[in-house]
């Protein structure tokens, strides 16, 4: 659930890169790009960014949000994204082919921690290991000492849990990409992809894998703020966010098309999330939320 969101995504070398006389300007560009290749997703593996994603999934409120003003209705969004999956999948648990859920962009692991609570197996993916080490860090031992920034090297303690009501066990975590899925996946009554998709360098190979890994008759939810960046995904690879012959394209529109041949869509709505930096300063993001029924054979 990535908010830099999510997951295989292209990194931004930050510095300077002197080019001497002897070197051309689109040599330089080359190097520069193979580089960014290379060290794609590196970004997700800062020991600042994990503390953030943890307070982000296991954050109490007066820990995320000190202020008694603020979105407080905007917290606790790792744990919405499950209740909304949980909601449209009661009884899945029972059924042999619907028993197993995917959690895409798992970050450090709160929502599959919670579709544990229905689904007799939870697979979460994501593409930085240092959170798949969090996650399975969380599984075995149920807790995480972490420390949130408050104002710069001034930091405070916390620890992450695991709510003891859950079976932990039912979990199991891996590093991947989620446009290039491992082919023995199999299929899920349930498949999440939280903030995931406008972070992908190529969405739409993910998107055209769906129709194997939710089975008919399950459930898939995506939630998406739509914040379209070259950074992350090229410009011809975007899903929405520009005109095609004078016409407006959104990522709306466009999962609607994609999706549709193979699902219904049977809600859609607003979800706003809080991301905390520092004791000051914060980010209020509202993203979408589309829940998909697999149609069956």
């Amino acid at each position: 659930m990535p908010f830099v969101s999510g997951i295989d995504h292209k990194y931004i070398a930050i510095g300077a890169l002197a080019c001497t006389t002897s070197v051309a300007v689109f040599s330089t560009y080359k190097w520069l790009s193979e580089r960014r290749r290379r060290l794609k997703g590196s970004v997700y593996e800062s020991q600042k960014l994990l503390n953030e994603y943890l307070v982000f999934h296991y954050g109490a409120k007066e820990e995320v949000l000190k202020y008694d003003f603020g979105p407080k209705g905007a917290l606790d969004f790792p744990k919405r994204c499950a209740d909304m999956c949980l909601k449209h999948c009661k009884g899945f648990g029972k059924s042999k082919t619907l028993r197993r859920a995917l959690d895409i962009g798992c970050a450090v692991g709160r929502s599959s921690f919670e579709l544990a609570h229905e689904f007799q197996e939870v697979i979460g993916i994501d593409y930085s290991q240092s959170f798949v080490d969090a996650c399975e860090h969380m599984r075995d031992l149920g807790e995480k000492v972490y420390f949130i920034q408050d104002e710069g090297d001034l930091v405070t303690p916390l620890v992450a849990r695991v709510p003891q009501d859950i079976e932990k066990a039912r979990c199991t975590f891996e590093q991947g990409d989620a446009c290039d899925l491992r082919h023995d996946l199999g299929s899920f009554g349930c498949v999440l992809a939280a903030n995931l998709i406008c972070r992908l360098h190529s969405p739409f190979d993910f998107l055209r894998r769906l129709t194997e890994l939710v089975a008919p008759g399950g459930i898939l939810v995506i939630t998406s703020p739509y914040t379209w960046l070259e950074e992350f995904t090229d410009k011809e690879n975007w899903m929405g966010g520009y005109k095609k012959n004078g016409q407006v394209v959104t990522g709306f529109s466009t999962l609607k098309k994609e999706l549709g041949p193979n699902f219904n869509l049977v809600e859609s709505c607003d979800m706003p999330f809080f991301i905390r930096e520092t004791a000051r300063k914060n980010q209020w993001t509202v993203a979408h939320c589309t829940v998909w029924s697999r149609k069956m054979n």
